[in-house]
């Protein structure tokens, strides 16, 4: 617990906004999205990934902020004061997929700092140059990439160690850079794609085929790419709303979050599509070749022949990957500080919270950085260690939104039943829809400190469209698994169905296990000055442990006594 009891919170909106944009901006945005483009029709994805992005991300945002700035906690909180304390464990499994994401995403993270540092020292540039027999050597060398894992995590940890300040500081000065990296990237691709006398790659990223826009894998892969570029309903606008001012405009913000966004993931796509054009004689075979080969093969190939040679090649090589890193971080900034916020409000120390979770990251990642390197039947290697991970709590994540919906569906409903037992609401299923539907926009969305007020359009898509996107993401993924998969439903396949559902289920289990264990500690809101709002309607607001920071909790007195110490804190609650 704080030793002063003093709320931490952002300078401004600015630091949310870039440290949401920070959050939802990662490696996806600039080389999955690329490979996306062009594997559906170029200009043709951009449709449903645009529609998806107001009809999905935007709102679960919304939500998101919503409940963190109610809540004034991280996600095991929320779910704890808004779902009830049966549910906390939904905010334990946001919080420990997140966690496990980070895992390898340290490592991944590492990649693109290892290929920044060969880009400024000129290593892929020149004559002879195998950029295959590059990557091999990098993955291969343990040493290397625990080195560069190990970097990564000591960074992260650095921007977090002071809390939302520095997290909004590093944000604001990574996100400016990110942006200027990307457009300067971007001006020497478009000038080697019109080198020609054409805009061969600009042209395919825009042009729109009516014909593709009824196939339905085109949506689908649409919706994954909104879902999970956004970061929407995964947990990080709530962490980063527990930092906001009491008047911030959470509505504003979710649209600036969702628009910046995808803006980078189309500057980022154009300067890559519009490079490889510009070069390559079958540009769609390389774009969709895999996310490393586009990244870490083809795409060196493509910058060592950029204009104003040797300065051109060398700044479009280095600047990329320092974009990519910069990427990166910040995801893992978000990544950490979730996690971390949530040993906060549990009473212990900042600081212990941090270096332990950066322990975690580096000894649990290892395994991604060093175990089962292979090679494909192109002689590429693959780290099949870490490939397992992201196909385990990858789609994991995705149950944190359905958690989210949830939350919105039960206030709803428990709110419409209070008044009808209170006499002041309409019994009856028409009653439920014009009470109970709009309890959680009407209370917690539209109070007063959003300048854009939100309809009813958001309850329909929270109530209806978004169960439907889920089952469709959920079952169009496994459906293609099961059909492509051998032995798919063996727990021993790496790559089948029973290792989701085996370690899904155990994780769930022990979850829900520990839940009646979790409740028992105290929680300590972070309620920045003149923020504290009344929480006592919602499903687990009438608990005695829910406290702010700097108070005590009932039959936690004696800690109070002794503030510096956390080791009495786990002590009592272990």
């Amino acid at each position: 617990m704080s030793d002063d009891g003093d709320s931490d919170q952002f300078n401004g909106r600015l630091g949310l906004i870039f440290a949401s944009i920070g959050a939802a901006i990662g490696t996806g945005n600039i080389w999955r999205f690329p490979r996306m483009v062009g594997a559906n029709g170029g200009g043709t994805f951009l449709v449903p990934w645009l529609f998806f992005l107001f009809i999905w991300s935007i709102p679960l945002v919304i939500a998101e902020y919503a409940m963190g700035k109610r809540s004034r906690t991280g996600t095991i909180g929320t779910f704890r004061i808004f779902a009830g304390k049966k549910f906390a464990w939904m905010g334990l499994w946001t919080a420990w997929i997140s966690t496990a994401i980070g895992f390898y995403y340290a490592v991944v993270s590492g990649w693109t700092i290892k290929y920044f540092q060969l880009g400024i020292t000129g290593a892929l540039n020149g004559e002879g140059v195998d950029t295959t027999e590059v990557w091999n050597a990098f993955l291969q060398n343990p040493g290397q990439v625990i080195f560069f894992q190990f970097l990564v995590i000591v960074l992260t940890l650095a921007a977090i160690w002071k809390g939302a300040k520095a997290i909004e500081k590093v944000n604001f000065y990574l996100m400016i850079s990110l942006f200027c990296l990307l457009f300067l990237t971007l001006f020497l691709s478009l000038w080697m794609d019109f080198s020609d006398g054409t805009l061969d790659g600009a042209l395919f990223m825009f042009t729109v085929d009516f014909d593709m826009l009824f196939e339905p894998e085109v949506w689908i892969n649409g919706l994954s790419q909104s879902a999970w570029s956004c970061s929407a309903g995964m947990g990080m606008c709530i962490t980063y709303a527990v930092y906001m001012s009491k008047d911030e405009d959470t509505v504003l913000n979710a649209f600036t979050m969702g628009l910046a966004n995808n803006s980078i993931s189309i500057i980022a796509g154009l300067a890559v599509l519009s490079a490889i054009f510009a070069v390559n004689p079958d540009p769609l075979a390389t774009v969709t070749g895999g996310s490393s080969a586009i990244t870490f093969l083809a795409l060196p190939e493509v910058f060592a022949q950029a204009p104003f040679a040797p300065i051109g090649p060398l700044f479009m090589m280095a600047g990329f990957f320092l974009a990519l890193s910069f990427a990166a971080m910040t995801s893992m900034i978000s990544t950490v500080e979730l996690c971390v916020r949530n040993f906060v409000d549990h009473g212990y120390e900042r600081e212990k919270s941090v270096a332990l979770t950066g322990v975690a990251l580096f000894m649990f990642g290892l395994p991604s950085a060093v175990m089962w390197v292979k090679l494909d039947a192109n002689g590429v290697a693959f780290p099949e260690f870490l490939e397992v991970q992201d196909h385990i709590w990858g789609y994991g994540l995705m149950f944190s939104g359905l958690f989210i919906a949830f939350s919105i569906w039960k206030y709803g409903y428990l709110r419409w039943k209070s008044g009808v037992e209170a006499g002041v609401a309409p019994p009856g299923f028409k009653g439920y829809l014009g009470i109970g539907v709009s309890a959680f926009r009407d209370d917690f969305i539209n109070t007063g400190d959003n300048d854009m007020e939100v309809g009813r359009w958001w309850d329909l898509l929270m109530y209806l469209a978004f169960p439907i996107l889920f089952a469709v993401l959920m079952i169009s993924y496994f459906s293609d698994m099961i059909a492509n998969t051998d032995d798919v439903w063996n727990p021993a396949n790496p790559r089948g169905l029973g290792i989701i559902l085996m370690f899904w289920g155990v994780v769930a289990a022990l979850f829900i296990f520990f839940n009646k264990y979790l409740i028992r500690r105290p929680l300590y809101r972070n309620i920045p000055k003149g923020a504290d709002v009344d929480i006592s309607t919602l499903p687990g607001g009438d608990d005695e442990l829910v406290v702010a920071l700097g108070q005590v909790a009932p039959g936690f007195e004696h800690l109070s006594k002794d503030k510096s110490s956390s080791a009495a804190l786990e002590a009592e609650l272990v």
